[in-house]
């Protein structure tokens, strides 16, 4: 039987291109679910490792986190800093993550070149999506000039991406304050103005009704909602309703704009979402234009998958699944 010291010895070997002398920058060290121990995902955040125990109940997985972490000092001594993040907690504090090692974990990360302020123990994740790598620097290449408006927002990453692009515009909506003012921490890494009124907190039916009415039209529309989620507005459900959500924001793209439609539904496979996607497509006003992978550190390279996803994800590579659509509108 390999053990999971073995497993990460080749995880790592598989990442040795990711790991940049100053060691600012943030990657996925194992992902233990098609690598060989669905119990654990190691993410690096600069100097800090992040441990997720994804084990249920979560003290099956106390003896791997000791595993991990005398790998982690004694194979990657450059890491000062480590958080555990425990999955089926049953406090919250304990999902967001707690600082085990170290006396301070990073408070941002390097990515093609800008800077983002992330939060490693304000939320159930780490504050910043390490498998939009790829959409990150796909928006820094093509919204240069352009307008964008991300919606369900988070912390903001994706449009941080688009303006240190060159996008003219670029408006965050999500519902937590609290995230959009960490977005607003990156902006100043960068050097980037802070408009506050492209800043919008609030329920998203209500503001994309808002926008509606104010005639707004956007370049780029990002769609990145959470797996499920309901207020006294509308549902969220990526699995049930998400041509719903793909129609509503349509009228807020320019005609022969692109809409980046992300479904990061785990149960969801590829081709059911691609048959989601056909359905809209039917009326010639909505046109597939590209897929974007994952990166291989979330994904998993050739010589570390072992285990296949829950579900296929093909035609794309990976449960997040990243695709650009092409809006036009009637005459």
């Amino acid at each position: 039987m390999v053990s999971l010291t073995e497993r990460l010895d080749l995880a790592l070997a598989a990442r040795a291109d990711l790991i940049d002398a100053p060691h600012q920058s943030a990657w996925r060290l194992f992902t233990g679910f098609v690598e060989g121990c669905p119990e654990l995902v190691l993410d690096i955040y600069a100097t800090t490792a992040v441990l997720h125990n994804y084990a249920d109940p979560p003290e099956l997985g106390a003896a791997l986190l000791a595993e991990a972490l005398a790998w982690l000092r004694e194979r990657v001594p450059w890491v000062s800093a480590v958080v555990v993040k425990v999955r089926h907690a049953a406090s919250a504090e304990e999902q967001a993550g707690r600082l085990v090692w170290g006396e301070r974990a990073a408070r941002r990360v390097r990515e093609h070149g800008v800077w983002y302020a992330v939060d490693l123990t304000m939320n159930r994740d780490a504050s910043f999506y390490l498998d939009t790598r790829n959409l990150r620097g796909w928006l820094q290449r093509e919204l240069h000039g352009q307008s964008l408006l991300n919606t369900f927002a988070y912390t903001g990453s994706l449009g941080v991406a688009a303006l240190a692009g060159g996008a003219r515009r670029v408006v965050q909506l999500d519902l937590n304050r609290r995230f959009l003012n960490l977005a607003k921490d990156s902006y100043s890494l960068n050097g980037l103005p802070v408009q506050r009124a492209d800043f919008l907190s609030g329920d998203f039916w209500t503001l994309v009704n808002r926008l509606k009415r104010a005639g707004e039209q956007f370049d780029c529309v990002i769609l990145d909602p959470p797996i499920f989620s309901a207020t006294g507005r509308g549902v969220v459900d990526l699995a049930g309703n998400y041509i719903r959500l793909i129609n509503k924001v349509r009228p807020l793209i320019r005609s022969g704009g692109r809409l980046v439609a992300i479904n990061n539904a785990i149960f969801l496979s590829g081709q059911e979402y691609l048959e989601m996607l056909h359905t809209i497509c039917q009326d010639r006003y909505v046109r597939i234009l590209e897929y974007i992978d994952v990166a291989h550190d979330c994904a998993g390279y050739p010589t570390t998958r072992i285990n296949p996803p829950l579900r296929d994800p093909a035609p794309f590579n990976h449960a997040t699944k990243i695709a650009i659509l092409e809006i036009t509108h009637k005459v």
